[in-house]
């Protein structure tokens, strides 16, 4: 692992997340975005024995995985919604820990060719994590009906102006069909806060990217197979960077489902299948902020798997 650790992703909240996961010797723990192993590499240098099973849908991941000489990691490339088939297709059927960071790597916002990042005008509308299937950012621009773009916009980037932006993607495309990030830029550009237009473009764009890879479903399944195999005792770490991500990953450790509702046994204790360590999210520190910018939108959230369901 000589290899210049950083150089594709400097992975968020580091230190912290490793260190919440409570690491014990031969446990078996899952890293559900590996991205540039940044995480994984950490979990490595604190366990000794037992395995580590990372999972990613890029397949530049998995070229880093494969950089990695370590014969306790084992990763596959696929998305985190089916993690638990995978697990138990290779006899697994509970596990110590599980870390999720929901973030786009630096590689993918860096590549101009995937299409994520407002600043590359040349990139080709595309966002999709594996470059596969016919879904892109561009077709959904250039086909979904205005009520479809308006819940895309407002639901996963919280666009204030959702509708009229939508409206004005809608007019654009009747004269020239969408296909590159400036074509884009270009039609939003009128409705762009002068004060905030990084943020703005953000979140344009990573509503798209949420549309485009059917992230909050498949955060949702990812969730909803948890508490089947963390062993009692083991523990969930998540780092989110949007409302739309945070708010069911604390739903879910909250009460035991991503809509919030509160479940109650006979006697009126709450039955949740979760225990949350931390009242309050954890979040970067100005240093960390300060050093990778990226950070700055981070939520981590810790919770451990209780022994009977209720707490």
């Amino acid at each position: 692992m000589a290899e210049k650790m950083y150089d594709f992703h400097r992975p968020v909240l580091l230190k912290e997340s490793v260190a919440a996961l409570n690491i014990q010797a031969g446990g078996i723990y899952v890293d559900l975005t590996f991205g540039g192993g940044g995480h994984s590499r950490e979990i490595l240098n604190v366990l000794k024995g037992g395995q580590l099973w990372a999972f990613d849908q890029d397949p530049a991941s998995a070229a880093k995985a494969a950089a990695v000489q370590d014969e306790r990691l084992y990763f596959v490339q696929g998305n985190f919604r089916f993690f638990t088939a995978f697990l138990h297709a290779h006899g697994i059927k509970q596990v110590s820990g599980i870390l999720a960071d929901l973030g786009v790597s630096s590689h993918q916002l860096d590549r101009p060719e995937r299409g994520f990042a407002a600043r590359l005008a040349s990139g080709p509308l595309d966002m999709r994590m594996p470059q596969v299937g016919e879904l892109t950012a561009a077709k959904i621009l250039n086909t979904y009906r205005l009520p479809a773009l308006v819940g895309i916009f407002s639901r996963y980037g919280d666009v204030r102006n959702a509708r009229k932006l939508a409206q004005c993607l809608v007019t654009a495309r009747e004269k020239k069909p969408l296909s590159a990030v400036g074509d884009l830029k270009e039609i939003i550009a009128p409705l762009v806060p002068k004060r905030r237009a990084y943020q703005y473009y953000a979140k344009v764009f990573q509503a798209l990217r949420i549309a485009v890879n059917d992230e909050c479903n498949a955060l949702h399944d990812m969730l909803a197979q948890v508490p089947h195999i963390l062993a009692a005792g083991g523990r969930l770490v998540v780092i989110s960077y949007h409302s739309g991500e945070d708010r069911p990953v604390k739903n879910f450790i909250k009460t035991g489902n991503v809509a919030g509702e509160v479940v109650q046994d006979f006697y009126g204790r709450l039955v949740r299948p979760l225990q949350p360590l931390h009242k309050k999210v954890i979040v970067p520190t100005a240093e960390e902020i300060a050093q990778n910018n990226r950070a700055r939108s981070a939520r981590m959230r810790v919770a451990e798997r209780t022994i009977h369901g209720n707490a």
